[in-house]
């Protein structure tokens, strides 16, 4: 039998034999299962090495950390970062302005300037100022432009530099790069015309 005693018609003492042996094996392997109950299970990967939980966990926690800070990151940016900063700016001129009394006297700073720099229709004095602006804005050094014939179109949309005489030196790679490109798409455009013609 599974026990390991015999089955059928057995002997009285032959069965008492088969008992005491029975508690004797108990016995022996009970030290075993007193030792083993209070032990931990010991988890091993396919080559057989021992597995260290903790620092398994550990390190997928501060993956999850990272994966979190990136796709906040990206949620940040994906708002769009002057957006953020438009609007953490209308926050901080709203908190100052809740700051300020309710009643505004003339002798505000704040207003007065406001006030200076809306443009109103119908005001003589706006060219001027405009004109004082845009020179004091000349003033300031800036990189001079090409101003001329529009010049031919080239991949990367870089305009030419000011120094530039129009005349078209290239070997003639970028227009035939673009006749390319317009006759691909319209082939394109007429297979697709052709097979949408029956339905």
């Amino acid at each position: 039998m599974l026990s390991g005693v015999k089955a059928g018609l057995v002997s009285a003492d032959v069965l008492r034999r088969e008992q005491q042996e029975l508690r004797r094996h108990e016995r022996s392997t009970k030290h075993l299962e007193e030792e083993s109950r209070h032990t931990e299970t010991v988890f091993r990967d396919k080559s057989g090495r021992r597995r260290d939980l903790a620092q398994e966990r550990l390190e997928q926690q501060q993956k999850a950390e990272a994966k979190s800070e990136r796709d906040e990151q990206y949620a940040r940016w994906g708002k769009g970062l002057a957006q953020g900063r438009q609007q953490q700016q209308n926050v901080e001129d709203a908190i100052k302005e809740m700051q300020k009394p309710l009643a505004r006297y003339i002798d505000d700073q704040d207003l007065d300037r406001m006030l200076r720099e809306q443009e109103r229709e119908g005001d003589p004095m706006a060219e001027f100022i405009k004109k004082r602006k845009a020179k004091e804005n000349k003033e300031k050094k800036e990189k001079p432009r090409y101003n001329g014939p529009a010049p031919p179109l080239n991949r990367f949309n870089i305009w030419p530099g000011h120094r530039w005489d129009g005349v078209d030196r290239s070997n003639g790679f970028e227009q035939q790069r673009f006749a390319r490109i317009a006759n691909k798409k319209a082939v394109q455009e007429l297979a697709y015309k052709w097979s949408v013609e029956d339905m």
